[in-house]
């Protein structure tokens, strides 16, 4: 059994949008050169999240307003006394940062619709995507 890992970067624009990083988990997968496994995916900050879902305008504007409805920017927040950005902490612990996925021939198991997304919060910022993967 074989291990890989490669942590990227990428950098986000606004303070809050949705960034399709698919195709650097599928590079990633790719340059392992591993056929069969299991793939861990985290991205190791705690004002940001990872979700498997469609990269649709529509879709990603939707998931952005309904985590606004649930958790609002301007909350009353105990952690705003610190830096202001509670709510973006908040986000992230409801959804999570990491997703584990098999490999089986060399490709990634997941739906047809299923992308890899970066819901950021608290941007912009210069963002980490740890890929791990184990297998042969």
């Amino acid at each position: 059994m074989r291990t890989w890992y490669r942590e990227l970067t990428f950098s986000t624009k606004q303070r809050q949008e949705i960034v399709d990083v698919t195709s650097l988990v599928l590079k990633a997968v790719r340059d392992s050169k591993i056929k069969n496994g299991i793939l861990v995916v985290q991205l190791p900050h705690a004002t940001a999240s990872l979700v498997l879902n469609e990269n649709e305008s529509g879709l990603k504007q939707d998931l952005l307003e309904k985590l606004d409805d649930l958790i609002p920017v301007r909350g009353g927040y105990q952690h705003d006394r610190i830096d202001d950005n509670a709510h973006s902490h908040l986000k992230a612990a409801l959804i999570g940062s990491s997703r584990v996925l098999p490999v089986v021939d060399g490709e990634v198991i997941r739906g047809t619709w299923q992308n890899f997304l970066v819901i950021e919060q608290d941007g912009p910022r210069t963002r980490r995507l740890a890929i791990f993967i184990m297998g042969e």
